[in-house]
């Protein structure tokens, strides 16, 4: 057996990082069996201490010191726990005092950030007294995906599922919010202010129940002086000034309003009306998807970004991965300056900033500018040789390989199914 000592630089980096949910975990497995999280054993062989790991904050607020060895097993378990994933507290609302009614965009038939963002901002109304709690309701329509809605901080769920609700069809669901507000009459309406529908729907929902509603909110904060309890910050002059008001019954909010729901899980109960909706007059006929080039679509507005970065070398095999997989095309700054890449593909803090539902990173080692840009991105995926870069630090998923590779058997896969889908089809 060598003596030789092999360095983790990515545990080394949990081990400096307190605040990393393995921290513990990883302290206990560097110093070994029995050994205090505050001490771990270097690259050189040496113990190392880390003095703010030592003792432990007390009732009254004062650090103390426990020499007794005591404290070892507690936090060791805190790290064993924190490295399993934290558990939610089920919560669950029998008899609401009211409703706070959100209207999510379901955006590809999941909840989104955004969407996520405004049900913590519903939680925050909701719960403001714990004698009198809250219900929120979500009312979804059409067809969707999405199964954690009690994840997110749902007590009711209403679902419109109708074909008549699916597609473009303002005037329908507008109809249907209207019989909700004469049955349930929410406390508050809150719809997120995008461009997938929330703030259109939200704007004409205002004007059918007579309120002047706000939009461009991004914060909500108690306010006994407010008729609802309530005062509301939203952006105005173009986004220059931000104009504060009490909140009224109609909110349409931004993304970061507030936070989302992590550490409980509610009921997500099934919720009808009593009266079937009214037959709905509609004016309007939805066309269908109009199909678009992903090559055209701007950075900013795009839902599947496929980056390359300095480990790409087949350009050509890079393109028509990204047009056989229907992806918009990115790059890191390193393969703009080369000249692969135009500087509109740009993606970061000196290029463009990002809100894809997918991003793939191929070949990006993931500069602290770049990874700024994507920020906001829902899911990353993560191509790399390099096992301890940022970037497969960042990502939701990570595939350690040949980036041109992979690249190659992911278009043959999907060639495979859209050819097999075909057969199928004309065999039917």
């Amino acid at each position: 057996m060598s003596d030789i000592v092999r360095r983790d630089p990515r545990k080394e980096w949990i081990a400096r990082n307190r605040l990393h949910p393995e921290h513990f975990a990883v302290l206990a497995e560097l110093g070994g069996e029995g050994a205090s999280p505050s001490e771990w054993i270097g690259p050189s062989g040496l113990i190392r201490r880390n003095p703010r790991a030592v003792g432990f904050i007390g009732p009254n607020g004062i650090k103390r010191i426990d020499r007794s060895g005591g404290q070892r097993g507690a936090q060791a378990a805190q790290g064993r726990r924190s490295q399993a994933g934290p558990t939610r507290r089920s919560v669950a609302i029998e008899e609401p005092a009211f409703l706070i009614a959100v209207v999510p965009d379901l955006a590809g038939g999941r909840l989104s950030s955004h969407d996520r963002d405004l049900l913590g901002l519903a939680r925050q109304l909701a719960d403001a007294d714990p004698e009198r709690p809250g219900a929120v309701l979500a009312l979804t329509f059409g067809s969707h995906k999405e199964t954690a809605f009690g994840d997110a901080g749902i007590d009711r769920l209403m679902a419109f599922d109708e074909a008549i609700f699916d597609g473009y069809a303002p005037e329908a669901r507008l109809a249907a919010l209207q019989a909700v507000e004469r049955e349930l009459a929410p406390r508050h309406w809150l719809l997120p202010d995008s461009s997938l529908g929330g703030g259109e729907l939200g704007r004409r929902l205002a004007v059918r129940l007579g309120e002047r509603a706000a939009t461009q909110v991004w914060q909500v904060e108690a306010d006994a002086e407010a008729p609802s309890g309530w005062r509301c910050t939203a952006r105005a002059s173009a986004g220059a000034n931000d104009l504060r008001r009490p909140l009224p019954r109609v909110a349409l909010a931004l993304a970061e309003c507030a936070e989302p729901v992590s550490e409980t899980h509610h009921a997500a109960r099934p919720l009808t009306l009593s009266q079937p909706l009214p037959e709905a007059f509609t004016r309007i006929e939805d066309g269908g998807a109009v199909a678009v080039d992903p090559a055209g679509v701007a950075l900013a507005e795009a839902e599947f970004i496929l980056s390359a970065g300095n480990g790409v070398r087949d350009w050509d095999a890079y393109h028509h991965a990204a047009r056989t997989l229907g992806a918009t095309e990115g790059a890191s700054r390193v393969a703009v300056d080369d000249g692969f890449m135009p500087r509109d593909r740009q993606v970061g803090a000196t290029g463009t900033w990002v809100t894809a539902r997918v991003y793939v990173a191929v070949g990006i080692s993931g500069a602290i500018q770049h990874l700024q840009g994507i920020q906001r991105c829902d899911k990353v995926v993560a191509i790399n040789l390099d096992p301890g870069c940022d970037m497969i630090k960042r990502a939701d998923l990570a595939v350690i390989g040949d980036a041109g590779a992979i690249l190659e058997a992911l278009v043959a896969r999907v060639e495979r199914e859209r050819q097999g889908a075909e057969e199928q089809r004309d065999v039917a």
